[in-house]
């Protein structure tokens, strides 16, 4: 039967402190270039320490009770550099700089000649994961439009140009991914809410390319930013109805910290909502019952069976024994919220828009 309420995460979960130097992580922004300074492990012993972090993420997850389980993004920096600077195109060794969502410079990719994928750079990691959970599984990958916003361009003659170059780097990634065992991947795209306009000119038809001719089941990920770095977020997206004209399966969205007015989701053309639940700016764990009622709030727009729950964003600021308690958290929330259903229409009381699951 299908689960109502199946639990997931964004992608990341926290790197253990001897693998990582959390402080310096915390104290900058989400690295763009590479910033090898961060791993605590000798470089010729780092994959077999990142892949021991990996079980310990794969470990929680499963422990918590998450349906859908991540390698925790373990080996990355950041969610982007990974990827982004794995591209032929881009000089490593003079990047170039833009005014980031924060309004501060960031040091980015320059690119200087064609983009391309030259070889996978994230299947191992799904292999990887594949091969140590019988749970269903979702890998991240970062989305073309952010890519080119967080990259200078002294190559092509305009951002829309690099874009589809980007999306094709990102289509065969994710064929290889899905090919590996991925159940789910990920397209993070969280300057499509940044930078609105641009996302409608050109950011839709590069994550279209992106798409093309992928039959697994993808998400986009856009949120407001950190929790841990982004405070004061709106309750309303500047761009999200856009994705329903897209061939992307599933929108995954922040809605706890924010307090999202959540009529907007009935704006997204029948897609699964990956429906955020967690406040990731906070230590504070959330009870069981307001992550019931946060998913409650969704309802009167989306369909239960429509609806996967996750925190609000990536986890990797929180401590581990904070992530761990809040998705233990969510997972029993989900669970409230699949009684409540399971009464409700025993009693036949259930709104019209929340169908039953099937026996």
């Amino acid at each position: 039967m299908n689960k109502l309420f199946p639990t997931t995460v964004v992608g990341s979960y926290p790197q253990p402190e001897w693998l990582i130097d959390r402080d310096l992580l915390t104290a900058n922004t989400p690295p763009r270039i590479r910033m090898r300074q961060l791993w605590r492990v000798a470089p010729e012993f780092l994959e077999q320490a990142q892949d021991d972090a990996t079980l310990m993420a794969i470990g929680d997850q499963e422990r918590a009770g998450i349906d859908i389980v991540s390698d925790g993004e373990m080996r990355r920096e950041s969610y982007f550099n990974q990827f982004a600077t794995a591209l032929d195109g881009i000089d490593l060794d003079h990047p170039g700089a833009v005014v980031s969502r924060t309004g501060k410079p960031a040091i980015v990719p320059r690119v200087v000649g064609r983009v391309r994928r030259l070889r996978p750079v994230n299947v191992r990691d799904a292999l990887f994961l594949r091969a140590n959970t019988a749970r269903r599984i979702k890998i991240t990958v970062p989305g073309p439009f952010t890519m080119t916003q967080l990259a200078q361009n002294d190559c092509y003659a305009s951002e829309a140009e690099l874009a589809m170059d980007y999306a094709a780097a990102v289509n065969e990634e994710i064929r290889d991914l899905f090919a590996a065992g991925a159940d789910v991947v990920q397209v993070d795209e969280p300057y499509m809410q940044a930078h609105p306009a641009a996302a409608r000119a050109y950011g839709v038809a590069a994550l279209q390319r992106a798409l093309d001719g992928i039959a697994g089941t993808t998400v986009v990920h856009v949120c407001f930013g950190y929790g841990a770095m982004v405070k004061g977020k709106p309750a309303r997206y500047d761009f999200l109805s856009e994705l329903a004209a897209t061939a992307v399966h599933q929108v995954s969205v922040e809605t706890a910290q924010s307090a999202l007015d959540c009529s907007v989701l009935a704006d997204l053309g029948g897609k699964t909502v990956v429906l955020g639940v967690l406040d990731l700016s906070t230590r504070d764990v959330e009870a069981p019952a307001v992550v019931a009622d946060r998913i409650r709030r969704a309802l009167p727009y989306v369909a239960a069976e429509q609806i996967v729950v996750a925190p609000d964003c990536g986890m990797k600021y929180l401590t581990r024994d904070v992530a761990f308690a809040k998705l233990t958290a969510m997972v029993q929330g989900a669970e409230l919220m699949r009684a409540e259903l399971h009464s409700s229409v025993a009693a036949g009381t259930h709104n019209g828009l929340v169908r039953a699951e099937e026996p």
